[in-house]
Formats: structure tokens, sequence, C-alpha cells
């Protein structure tokens, strides 16, 4: 009895989940498209394996170790699945099947689907890179990073803007200055009825006269474009933080875009690289970056304290998984001293998608104290932390759960 359509989709997608070694268990065929993604997905997710006899295996080649068969894969996959699952795929060949080096081939990286994960990748093959690919690598990167500023950079702007109008209005404003709206509603607690005031209008007794009284004065913000608040950007370049270097950059050209801003980018290992003269290109930023290598944030946090010129006006982001190769103690010594002196320091884990990372909890803990809590952050809760921070507000940290 032949199964019904609904049976046979069953069977299909079994067939497709299981692989080759579901074939005789489905009793399922695969043609034309359906075993050309069957191909796909087994030459990478079923390489090195093929059987080798009555319950054993015995190594192949996959993908095999040759541009033209990887590229060609590369092509499939992005024939046969939508671009989520091409970036999981590619992310796996690279991981599993080790094929960065393959990325230093021209022809290789105009098959790629581009993510933040290969660009994180090629960042990390840094220097070996030749010149004949590094064009076609900028090209990737550039196209990633004009995806991220046409996602991120409209909000990014309007959530700031809105702070810094509402960090900049006066305690203590000049008469034509005053915001009546907000200073009556500001102050209603104090509204005083007035002895003597009741009467007679149409008839009726007239009762509840009285009066506010403006124990606090509220203002506009000011108009001019002048900085209102600086903000040093602090990013660990170890390997592991790929991701976030990848979104600190975009955000670090978004915020040194506002002129009410002053934005400086610091990128760290062991060594401390401030690259503020190229943000108004994120791309020659993260060429400028160098993934991988030691990490030493007590010497980076010396260097972005040697730069803060008004503490009360300045957000100090550190983004770091907190591994700290320097000096422990002193690390924790200098976020105290920019923390008293009226810097608001934020600590990010991450900045990115993936999640909180592995990261230093006995340092975490340490800046917690001192009220700096060290969380992971999305890229769409970005400016959220930024707006609170030039706010002096509590920061929207994330409930993990835990």
């Amino acid at each position: 009895m032949d199964p019904t359509p609904a049976e046979d989709e069953r069977l299909r997608r079994w067939r497709m989940v299981l692989g080759e070694d579901g074939a005789e268990g489905t009793a399922r065929a695969l043609t034309g498209r359906d075993a050309a993604m069957d191909g796909a997905l087994t030459a990478l997710y079923e390489a090195g394996k093929k059987p080798g006899g009555r319950g054993g295996t015995e190594r192949s080649a996959g993908l095999g170790a040759s541009a033209p068969s990887v590229a060609r894969w590369l092509g499939d996959i992005r024939t046969y699945f939508p671009a989520p699952v091409v970036q999981v795929m590619q992310r796996d060949a690279i991981d599993r099947l080790g094929l960065s080096a393959l990325l230093l081939e021209p022809e290789m990286l105009e098959a790629v689907e581009p993510d933040v994960h290969l660009v994180g990748t090629l960042l990390s093959l840094g220097k070996a890179m030749p010149e004949t690919t590094r064009e076609t690598a900028r090209a990737v990167v550039r196209k990633v990073v004009e995806d991220l500023e046409r996602r991120l950079a409209t909000r990014t702007r309007a959530t700031l803007t809105g702070a810094l109008d509402r960090s900049a209005r006066a305690a203590r404003p000049r008469h034509r200055d005053i915001d009546w709206d907000r200073t009556i509603r500001a102050n209603l607690k104090n509204y005083v009825s007035l002895p003597g005031r009741e009467g007679r209008e149409g008839g009726s007794i007239r009762e509840g006269a009285g009066t506010v009284i403006p124990e606090r004065l509220v203002g506009y913000g000011r108009t001019d474009r002048s900085v209102k608040k600086d903000v040093i950007l602090c990013v660990d370049q170890s390997g592991s933080m790929a991701a976030s270097v990848v979104h600190a950059a975009v955000f670090g050209a978004v915020l040194a875009s506002m002129r009410t801003l002053a934005t400086r980018l610091v990128v760290f290992d062991t060594a401390v690289v401030d690259l503020t003269d190229q943000l108004d290109d994120p791309v020659d930023v993260l060429f400028g970056t160098q993934l991988g290598g030691g990490t030493d944030i007590n010497r980076a946090l010396a260097y972005c304290q040697s730069k803060i010129t008004r503490p009360a006006d300045t957000v100090v982001v550190l983004i770091s998984d907190l591994h700290e190769g320097g000096i422990r103690d002193e690390m924790v010594r200098r976020a105290a001293a920019m923390k008293a002196s009226g810097v608001q320091f934020v600590t990010l884990l991450a900045l990115s998608d993936e999640g909180t990372p592995s990261y230093d909890r006995e340092h975490a803990a340490a800046l917690a104290a001192l009220g700096a809590p060290a969380f992971a952050c999305t890229p769409d809760l970005f400016p959220e932390v930024m707006a609170a921070a030039i706010g002096k507000r509590p920061l929207p940290i994330p409930d993990t759960g835990r």
C-alpha cells in the first residue's frame, strides 16, 4: 500500500534528518533537489565517515581540501537553503573541517554568505591574508558592516539624542528657558489651596482655588550642537571577542557621527591601539584590529583613564570577557578610581547575539561590587544601555534567569 502524501512527506523529512544512515529505516529514496540538499548536508555533517564493514566506520574526504570543491559546495547550499541556515552551515564547515585557510583565496570569498562570524574569521587571519585576497575580503566585510548600520544606526541615534536632550535640561533655568508644562507636572505634589479665594460663579460656590508652588524648575534642553558627553569604547580584541569587535566598530562609527558625543574607540590585547581617527569608516577600524593574543585590561584602562578630561560627563564602556592577563588588583582599583571621579563605567561581557560567553566570574563580581555590574548585551539592547548610562539611570540589565 502506497503511503499517503502526508506520510510520504513525514518520511521525506525523517530521511533528510537521519542522512544516509536513515535510508534503509525510512525506505524513502531522495531524488532531484532533495538528493542535492542531502548531498550538501552529508558532505558537511557526515564528513570523514563511510561504512567500513559491520558496525564500523572508515575515514573519508568530506568536502575535500581544494578550493574549487568547497566553492561548489558553498554555491550549492546558497541555492538550497535560506541565508540564516547557510550562515550556520558555513560556520560549522569552518569549525569542523578547518577551512579557514581556504578563505584566503578570492574565489572562496566570492562564494560565501557574509555574516558577523565570517568577518571575525577573516580578521583573525590578519597578516596571513595575501594582497590578492584583501580587496575581496574588504568587500565582504563592508557588506556585513553596511547591513549592521542599516539595522542599528537610526534607532541608536534617536535613542541617544533623546537621552542627551533630557540630560541637558537645566536644573536652574533662566525664566525664558523654563519648560512650564514639565515644571507644573513635576510640582503637582506642591499644590496648595489659597485662603479667601472661594467665591460665587454663576450662582454656585467655586471652591478649591489654589496654586502650584514650583520647588523645582525644569528647563528646556539646549539646542546648541556642542559636545555634551564623552564616550570611550574600550574593546577586548582577543580571539573569543570577534563578534563583539565587529559590533563595537559599527556602534563606534554611529556614535562618532553624532556631534553631541565625543567618541573614542580603543582596542587592546596585550597592547593598546587607539582607532579613533578611523571611526569615519568602520571597515578601516576592523582591519586595524588584530584578533587573538593575550589580554591586558589594566593597561587598556590606564590608557582610557589618561584621556578623560570631564569625568562627570564621560561614559566608559569596557567590552571584555574579563580574562585578565595583566595586574588584576590594579585593574579593579583603576575602575574604582574612574567610578569615584564621576565616570559612568559600563562593563559588557559581550556585544553580540551569541549570549553570555565564558568569562572571569571573580573579576565580574569585583566590578559589580563597585556598582559596575558585568553582563552580556545584544546589539539591539546597546542603545538603551548607552541612554541609561548617559542619563545616569540604572542600566537595563537583561534577566538571564540565573
